[in-house]
């Protein structure tokens, strides 16, 4: 019987190995508990310590969460969790789909369906009130020029939703709203002005239901009209 032992291959830990093991040892301490949004992380030199590993890796750990957005190092002070998730993980995978209007339309569904049905229960008079401006802004164009209200009334039913663990995702969601703006090139006020009207009324009697509801076939209705237009440029 073969008794000689079975040659067992791993791959060799590297620096950029260990980086991720200290970020993830890093997001650990929200995860678990031990700290909150907001506080300030040990110095370096305790990082260092506690984590078991060198300056250099800790500084590259440390360089990759800020730019995700997950702390955030101010001069002379420290390093602080943030309170808000960034956009930025988002913006990125955006920017890995930029080609590929049908995801990013699902995507801006999956996003503000969800969205407007919190929305329609934390909704402020205020909000509701800038909401109904950008929809008298719409109606009195002229030259058919109303993108900026449009993005408007979606932005403020998204912050309206008053949530920080999705509130990054907002500036993302209007990446894909004005790229998708774009490539609407025949607007239709009316239908435009009736679809917004349906949405604030529902908003406006605090409806999660009947809000989805209307959402839907307003975004339903702009996904096909720009998946339309995509497939007669291709043809």
């Amino acid at each position: 019987m073969d008794e000689t032992p079975k040659k067992i291959i791993v791959g060799s830990v590297n620096r950029t190995t260990l980086s991720k093991q200290v970020v993830e040892s890093i997001i650990q301490l929200l995860n678990s508990g031990q700290m909150k949004p907001g506080d300030k992380l040990p110095t370096e030199m305790e990082l260092m310590e506690i984590l078991n590993v060198s300056r250099p890796v800790l500084r590259e750990a440390l360089s990759s969460l800020e730019s995700l957005g997950v702390i955030t190092r101010k001069t002379r002070e420290g390093t602080f969790f943030n309170n808000k998730i960034s956009s930025h993980p988002f913006s990125i995978m955006l920017s890995l789909a930029h080609d590929n209007l049908q995801a990013m339309v699902e995507a801006r569904m999956a996003l503000e369906l969800g969205l407007i049905t919190i929305a329609a229960e934390k909704i402020s008079d205020e909000d509701l009130k800038r909401l109904k401006q950008t929809i008298e802004i719409i109606e009195n164009s002229k030259d058919q020029n109303y993108g900026e209200a449009d993005i408007e009334f979606h932005r403020i039913i998204a912050l309206s939703a008053n949530n920080q663990i999705v509130e990054g995702m907002v500036d993302s969601l209007i990446v894909t709203l004005v790229k998708i703006n774009s490539e609407i090139k025949v607007r239709e006020q009316e239908r435009t002005i009736e679809h917004h009207m349906a949405i604030y009324k529902a908003l406006e009697k605090r409806d999660p239901f009947e809000a989805f509801h209307q959402m839907y076939l307003h975004l339903d209705y702009v996904r096909h009209k720009v998946l339309k237009n995509l497939h007669e440029k291709k043809d």
